[in-house]
């Protein structure tokens, strides 16, 4: 017998969730329940997170968590609890299956069956953010080899686990070579050790359009934390309904399955919400588990009940729907159907009844380390670059001079065009003229200069090489 912690949340999360356990309890899944309160009432009472200790520590022990829809009130001051129980968490990997109920829910492509796995932790969700001039604000996108690795080889064994083909990478490396360049290289890794998966790489803009148009070509689909976050949303509409679809987020010792849909105040104690998102997100965690046997069994009759018309009122359609019901009739009609397999829509399995794990991480070989030069980013309303450049150059060193310019990634000194519109955030990067490295005392000693100079510094970035391979962006024109 499983201890899952569950959460019933805010708005129509209530409703879904006694739906859902309704299921869950019916189909003898060997489970018991520890609920909790986290969402609107906890923010209320003064939980600044919305959550509280004695929460954290049931959900902690229990390593598993059923969570339905929460509301963070509205004014400052509340941040958003997902994103907070995703990072505290350590829950790394966001999986969204999106597969369209043709002909049963309304939708353009019949035949997709797509698996989004999103990166949960790092990319611009980091959070970092900053105000550096009056016009100039800067959103961090951090991404980390071991992040990249464990998500990527996560798509990989899911793919193996759960008997998909094809494994596809998502990312914009032909801008981002740095960042989303290492989520490309190591995809490319990571998939030369499943050779039995067939891997393939797009980048983000025209693969989100083959997704869009052409939803078959796809069976896995990996990404870095915002495409996904947008990719999959879309993926799950295109099924037919956002309300359809669950979640799972995976840690490697916790893991947390909802709804991706919000908590729809306004449905809230009408008996019309329903239920089947946070039931999809119920079934990924009974394989989680291990409890292939029992999603398998929900899953099927859950597809019954569509296959015989009984909607509730956001799939319910005229002509291809048989009966109108209401949040608890729902719930009670997959019930009903418990051991019954669907005539036209494909059956449902799950495969063993072993849950699965990732290997552990590898640990990468050190690598040579040296400093090139620094990035020192100054506010500067002068908008001649030739007069920037001027002012810049009474902070160099004998050997660590001023090499380039730029302003907002384009290069405008020593060469640019009088076109380039400029703001008063400019990025100028110092070089050493006769080594290749240079020490740091002597950006210390740059940066004194530029006190004295009364050059507005409000940011350095150290440029490093690894391994002998400069390891830094060069400024867009160069």
């Amino acid at each position: 017998m499983k201890t899952i912690t569950i959460a019933k949340g805010d708005g129509i999360g209530p409703e879904i969730m006694d739906a859902t356990l309704h299921i869950l309890k019916a189909s003898k899944a060997k489970l018991s329940f520890e609920e909790i309160e986290i969402g609107e009432q906890s923010y209320l009472k003064g939980q600044s997170s919305g959550i509280s200790p004695e929460a954290w520590a049931s959900i902690r022990k229990n390593k598993v968590l059923l969570k339905a829809p929460i509301t963070t009130p509205q004014g400052g001051g509340y941040k958003s609890l997902n994103v907070t129980m995703r990072k505290a968490l350590g829950l790394y990997a966001n999986v969204r299956p999106c597969t369209s109920l043709h002909p049963f829910i309304s939708t353009k492509h019949p035949d997709m069956d797509v698996v989004i796995v999103r990166e949960n932790e790092e990319d611009l969700y980091a959070g970092i953010e900053h105000q550096q001039t009056q016009d100039v604000v800067q959103c961090l996108k951090l991404v980390s080899r071991p992040g990249c690795e464990k998500i990527i080889r996560y798509a990989f064994e899911y793919a193996r686990n759960f008997q998909r083909k094809k494994v596809s990478c998502f990312s914009k490396d032909n801008i981002m070579k740095q960042t989303d360049g290492l989520f490309h290289q190591i995809f490319k890794e990571v998939s030369s050790e499943y050779p039995d998966i067939e891997s393939e790489h797009y980048i983000v803009d025209i693969g989100a359009a083959l997704l869009a148009d052409k939803p078959e070509m796809f069976d896995v689909i990996v990404m870095p934390n915002l495409y996904g976050d947008i990719l999959s949303d879309i993926a799950a509409q295109i099924t037919g309904s956002v309300g359809l679809a669950g979640s799972a987020n995976i840690g490697e010792s916790c893991a947390m399955f909802e709804a991706i849909h919000g908590s729809a105040p306004n449905l809230a104690g009408k008996n019309q919400a329903n239920p089947s998102g946070l039931l999809m997100g119920a079934l990924q965690m009974l394989t989680y588990i291990g409890e292939n046997d029992v999603a398998e069994l929900i899953h099927n009759a859950w597809l019954v009940t569509l296959e015989r018309g009984i909607h509730t009122p956001d799939i319910f359609h005229q002509g291809k729907s048989k009966q109108l019901v209401g949040t608890r009739e729902f719930a009670e009609a997959v019930t009903q159907h418990l051991g019954e397999s669907p005539k036209e829509l494909p059956k449902k399995s799950y495969g063993s009844n072993k849950p699965f794990t990732l290997p552990k991480l590898k640990e990468n070989k050190p690598l040579h380390k040296e400093l090139l030069g620094v990035d020192v980013f100054v506010d500067d309303k002068d908008k001649i670059p030739q007069q920037v450049a001027k002012r810049l150059q009474k902070m160099e060193l004998p050997d660590l001079t001023l090499q380039m310019i730029t302003n907002r990634g384009v290069m405008v000194w020593p060469n640019g065009f009088e076109e380039t519109f400029c703001t008063n955030h400019w990025r100028c990067r110092f070089l050493p003229k006769s080594r290749k490295k240079v020490d740091k005392e002597e950006i210390l000693t740059l940066l004194q200069n530029a006190l004295k100079n009364n050059v507005d510094v409000i940011k350095t970035e150290n440029l490093y090489s690894f391994d002998g391979k400069p390891a830094f962006s060069l400024g867009q024109g160069q």
